[in-house]
């Protein structure tokens, strides 16, 4: 694993052994963010963690039905999911989010909410970029917005406001899909640990990449 691959800028303070912790992982659309998250649930459900997977998609059907992509919806959007998952995380599930949650604005007023109850949030950015997402497309969402069919697109015509301190940046264009769960999981035990004593040898901070855009239909 490189450095610039995974890096981990910073951690926030131990709480209680048993208590839950919200992971939430943004990027742009086809970033990687739900076969991540999916991956680490699987994992963590092995080892005996209670957790759930607040999917974007999934949770755009239910809780948030009748919302658009303007800002202020998308907004409303990562506030619902962000309240969820910190009531979750406060009675001792391990709350994995696979939500873009493009704006800096509304990921830090989710981060205080956690704060204000004493539960723990970690934000991973999967700093993915514009051209490996795009040749993915995984929803088939880039080459529609490319061609004009679709609006408000996130990375092609809606901005994603690149994370400036996340707990944890990965690359999954240049990391495989164990290697990404495996840095998942010394993240959120080293944040219960003591995070500098998890980080792989040789992993460095580095400064935030340009801001992109992003913006899958979550």
């Amino acid at each position: 694993m490189t450095a610039a691959a995974a890096t981990r800028p910073g951690t926030e303070a131990t709480t209680g052994a048993r208590r839950g912790v919200t992971l939430w992982l943004s990027g742009l659309p086809s970033a990687g963010k739900t076969t991540l998250a999916l991956a680490v649930a699987d994992e963590l459900r092995r080892r005996g963690t209670d957790v759930e997977v607040l999917d974007g998609d999934e949770v755009r059907t239910h809780l948030s039905a009748g919302l658009g992509f303007s800002r202020a919806d998308r907004d409303t959007h990562v506030d619902r999911i962000g309240f969820v998952a910190e009531l979750l995380a406060r009675h001792g599930v391990t709350v994995l989010v696979p939500v873009i949650a493009p704006y800096e604005r509304a990921r830090e007023l989710v981060r205080r909410h956690h704060a204000e109850h004493g539960t723990r949030m970690l934000l991973v950015h999967l700093s993915t970029s514009f051209e490996v997402c795009a040749g993915r497309d995984v929803k088939g969402l880039y080459a529609k917005a490319l061609r004009g069919e679709i609006r408000s697109m996130t990375g092609v015509d809606d901005p994603y406001e690149v994370p400036p301190t996340p707990d944890l940046r990965l690359d999954t264009g240049r990391l495989s899909l164990d290697q990404s769960v495996a840095a998942l999981l010394d993240l959120v035990a080293g944040d219960a640990d003591g995070a500098a004593a998890a980080a792989p040898a040789g992993t460095v901070a580095h400064p935030p990449a340009h801001t992109s855009a992003d913006g899958e239909p979550s």
